[in-house]
């Protein structure tokens, strides 16, 4: 009983010891949470000092996760979230951000926060990283390391330093978008993001980076791929093939690149929307898969060199731009000619080369100088040169459809594969050349009349030895390996007798030939011959005379004719004209010497020459094997020289054409060219240009294009105007060259549509997009050697920013709207300007202006430009004393006319030339 007491009195007094200690448990926990707060205050803390314009709220040590800090999520006591969009932040990141390891978001985007990025390996736990449109300067290497949690990454429009995509990121397994545009981002895609399985936007637009597409990415579950407008100098380039491997893609972005070849087949792609290339070097055909697509909304594919039969979109509510700088065959759909479909299945085994894709424009290849074609008078294909022009790919058995083919060129390429068998059904093929390929497999038994060449292909059957096909050559494909001795004899009587058939055709042909020797000698001894070689001890340049006579006494003429349609090179030749042989040139440059090369051009090779005495420049001509190129181009520069003599032009001395070689004489300009003048006079240890000679040359290159406008006896356009085709003479004056693109210009046209040519830089906008050139284009690149001689720059240099990169653009915006500006900016540095010479540039300045505007109704003729520049050149100032009497007053007037005429005589015959 005692016991029981004393277990109740004990049981009394427990609430009385009990509650004050709960009491106090509750008070230290409330006093930890009000005290100690969250582990997560202090890097908070840090947050808030540096930032600047953070919410108000915000308060150094007290518990973030408080619900007074705006823009905080925590959760069990951590920081689970930091979104401060748009809230016109600045400050920087501190370090101690890598201590939120609870962290499963930050957003900060469209902020103004800058300085580096700091590591925040430990967040593991990160899944949204939003920091666009912000002024960060640098992301540190190993930045994505540790983040493997991470799904949504944007980094868009950072002026970063430059970094690229390293391999830490491809820990992060979950990643869903990846967004880094326009955030310097450079060097080549990398493999991994095709083994990111949950990746399904990319876009890293506008940044640096290079190479092509990673072949990873076939079969990915991409849907946006946006990798649009490399800044960087080669751009992203190769093939797109993995695109049609890609089959979640929704969105396709890959505008102002560099990629090339062909459309793939897009089948597989079922919901695909936005297909957007232009501003490529894609070739070939558009695919049906593409046209055909339902989910289609919009397509840009111009300014490419896309070919074949214009696109019938299925999908009538897709939006298009493709009919702008692609080379369609038609422009209101249709098929194309049916040779033109057949050269564009030759192609497509070629993989459509570029080259191929800039010629073949239109739906005629016959007459439209087609690189590689060559048409008989009925517009039948008869000749496919294709040689040496590093092709890779394999010989099409489309080739099989040109049926009236004579001739096929296929040398000197890196091709593959076999020869097709379908290449024996051209009934009237005569030569077959694919020597140095890299072809395999066995030879096709041609025609013993077909003569093929096959050397030069290590990996071709063993029966392809033969580089003539002749019956009687070992190893032709008509004896392969393995015949019966009785099919060998029947071949061999077979031989015998076509070796016979030969023979007697060899003695009819030589039988004619003779007698038509002996006719023709005949007929010169009865009406005498016409002199063709230059007479002993004389030099081989004749004076040339425009009103000169052949020995048939007629005119000149034309030094060739087109009388023909198969004729490439039918010249009527002045026998007292220009006409050097190939053996004199040889002699003048010392066998094409590598020690005379004056220049290299896009048409042939400057060699200097001492030709009788005379010092001249020879310029040889690059054999242009595919088509009539290159023959019309020679043609055409001497056609335009024949017709136009300034003292500003470079005068043509000669030409030769035998052969295969085709050369021009000039005479000789002993100081180069004014683009080395103006670009490369340190590298030439020679002092630069003054502004006065600077402004002569500029006179100089006026009056000759002024004389080509509307002074020479029929109206050119130069089309090729840019300063390493304006030479100097030893005393720096000028003389426009290289009239290989000269246009006759219509005089009844304001302009007229012509193949593009020229060199890029100098090209008027509306020849550039349009192809319509008149006298305003020659204009247009006149300006633009203003600028160069004022600024002492060359049009286009990719060294600088992009956006002083292109000098038309940036002088037209400085002297429209910096003038004050314009001297310290814009004029060459090693100029020296007295007042007067500072006033004629300004006044240069505002004619390269009015040259270059955009429109050309706009653009001055060169006769205002002569007019302009003569007075600032050639300022007339009266002399300190004018005597206005001859000296005898008591000559008549007819004997001081007399008396002036035979001083005036005397005074012209001191120049180095007269005028007739």
């Amino acid at each position: 009983m005692a016991r029981r007491r004393k277990q109740c009195l004990v049981f009394a007094a427990a609430p009385r010891v009990l509650f004050p200690f709960l009491a106090w448990l509750f008070v230290l926990d409330l006093a930890w949470q009000c005290g100690a707060a969250s582990p997560d205050a202090d890097a908070m803390g840090d947050l808030a000092r540096s930032l600047s314009g953070h919410p108000s709220s915000w308060k150094s040590g007290s518990d973030p996760c408080s619900p007074a800090w705006e823009g905080v999520t925590c959760s069990g006591g951590r920081v689970t979230i930091i979104n401060l969009v748009s809230k016109g932040i600045s400050g920087t990141l501190p370090a101690s951000l890598g201590k939120l390891t609870s962290l499963t978001s930050i957003q900060l985007q469209r902020n103004s926060i800058s300085g580096p990025l700091p590591l925040i390996g430990d967040l593991s736990s990160l899944q949204f990283l939003y920091l666009d449109g912000n002024s960060f300067d640098s992301l540190p290497d190993g930045f994505f390391s540790g983040l493997s949690g991470l799904q949504k990454v944007s980094l868009d429009d950072l002026p970063l330093a430059p970094w690229n995509l390293s391999q830490d990121i491809s820990a992060a397994v979950g990643l869903e978008e990846l967004s880094a545009s326009n955030a310097s981002l450079t060097g080549t895609l990398p493999d991994f993001l095709g083994s990111l399985p949950n990746l399904n936007l990319l876009r890293l637009s506008y940044n640096q980076l290079v190479g092509s597409l990673p072949t990873s990415l076939a079969g990915s579950g991409l849907q946006q791929l946006l990798l649009n407008n490399q800044k960087s100098r080669d751009m992203l380039s190769g093939r797109i093939d993995v695109i049609g491997a890609m089959p979640e893609l929704i969105m396709v972005w890959l505008q102002s690149n560099a990629f090339s070849g062909p459309i793939p087949d897009l089948s597989n792609l079922t919901a695909l929307a936005s297909f957007n290339l232009r501003d490529n070097v894609l070739t070939g055909v558009i695919p049906p898969s593409l046209a055909t697509c339902q989910t289609l909304k919009n397509v840009t594919l111009s300014n490419n060199l896309l070919q074949g039969p214009f696109p019938q979109f299925a999908s009538k509510s897709v939006s298009l731009d493709i009919n702008k700088g692609n080379n369609f065959c038609n422009s209101g759909g249709g098929p194309c000619d049916p040779r033109v479909t057949a050269l564009l299945a030759v192609a497509e085994g070629f993989g459509y080369p570029p080259l191929l894709a800039k010629s073949w424009q239109g739906d005629e290849p016959c007459g439209n100088n087609w690189l590689g074609i060559t048409c008989d008078s009925q517009k039948s294909i008869i000749v496919l040169n294709f040689g040496s022009q590093h092709f890779s790919g394999f010989i099409s058995p489309a080739f099989a459809n040109f049926t009236s083919l004579r001739q096929l060129y296929l040398s000197n390429n890196n091709l593959t594969g076999p020869i097709p068998d379908s290449l024996t059904q051209l009934p009237q093929l005569q030569t077959l050349d694919v020597t140095n390929n890299d072809l395999t497999g066995k030879v096709p038994q041609f025609s013993h009349s077909v003569a093929l060449k096959l050397d030069g292909n290590p990996n071709l059957g063993s029966d392809s030895g033969s580089s003539g096909g002749g019956p009687s050559s070992p190893g032709t494909p008509g004896s392969s390996p393995g015949t019966s001795d009785q099919s060998g004899k029947s071949k061999s009587s077979l031989g015998m007798i076509f070796g016979i058939i030969i023979a007697a055709l060899v003695l009819v042909i030589c039988s004619v030939a003779l007698f038509l020797h002996y006719r023709k000698k005949k007929q010169q001894e009865k009406f005498g011959g016409v002199p063709t070689e230059t007479p002993p001890n004389e030099p081989t340049v004749v004076s040339i005379r425009s009103n000169g006579m052949n020995a048939n006494g007629g005119g000149l003429g034309a030094l060739y004719t087109q009388s023909s349609a198969e004729s490439t090179s039918a010249y009527v030749v002045d026998a007292q004209g220009m006409y050097m042989s190939i053996q004199s040139l040889k002699t003048a440059t010392n066998n094409f010497s590598e020690d005379n090369i004056l220049g290299r051009g896009g048409f042939g090779v400057v060699y200097k020459g001492d030709h009788s005495g005379t010092l001249v420049a020879v310029k040889k001509n690059i054999c242009d094997i595919m088509g009539k190129k290159g023959q019309e181009e020679f043609k055409a520069e001497i056609d335009t020289l024949r017709k136009v003599r300034h003292r500003n032009l470079v005068a043509l001395l000669g030409y030769c054409d035998d052969g295969q070689e085709r050369l021009l004489v000039y005479e000789y300009m002993p100081a180069g060219t004014l683009g080395q003048h103006l670009f490369e006079w340190q590298s030439r240890n020679e002092p630069p240009l003054t502004w006065k000679q600077r402004l002569t040359i500029s006179l100089d290159v006026a009056r000759g294009i002024e004389y080509l406008h509307s002074l020479a006896q029929e109206s050119f356009i130069h089309r090729d105007l840019k300063p390493s085709n304006i030479l100097l003479d030893k005393d720096l004056r000028a003389k426009v060259s290289d009239f290989g693109l000269v246009k006759l210009a219509a005089d009844n046209q304001k302009s007229m549509m012509t193949r593009l040519a020229g060199t890029f830089g100098y090209l008027a906008p509306e020849y550039a997009t349009t192809g319509k050139v008149s006298t305003k284009v020659d204009v247009y690149a006149f300006g633009v050697i203003l600028m160069e001689i004022i600024t002492g720059r060359k049009v286009l240099d990719e060294s600088l920013p992009p956006e002083e990169s292109h000098l038309v653009t940036l002088f037209r915006r400085v002297f429209s709207h910096e003038k004050d500006k314009f001297l310290n900016v814009m004029v060459d540095q090693v100029l020296e300007l007295d007042e007067e010479a500072h006033k004629s540039l300004t006044e240069v300045a505002d004619l390269a202006w009015h040259c270059t505007a955009r429109e050309s109704y706009q653009r001055p003729d060169m006769s205002h430009a002569v007019n302009k520049l003569a007075p600032l050149v050639e300022q007339w100032r009266p002399t300190a004393c004018v005597d206005e009497d001859d000296g005898d007053s008591t000559l008549s007037l007819t004997q001081r006319l007399e008396r002036w005429q035979h001083d005036t005589t005397t005074t012209t015959d001191s120049f180095g030339y007269t005028f007739k």
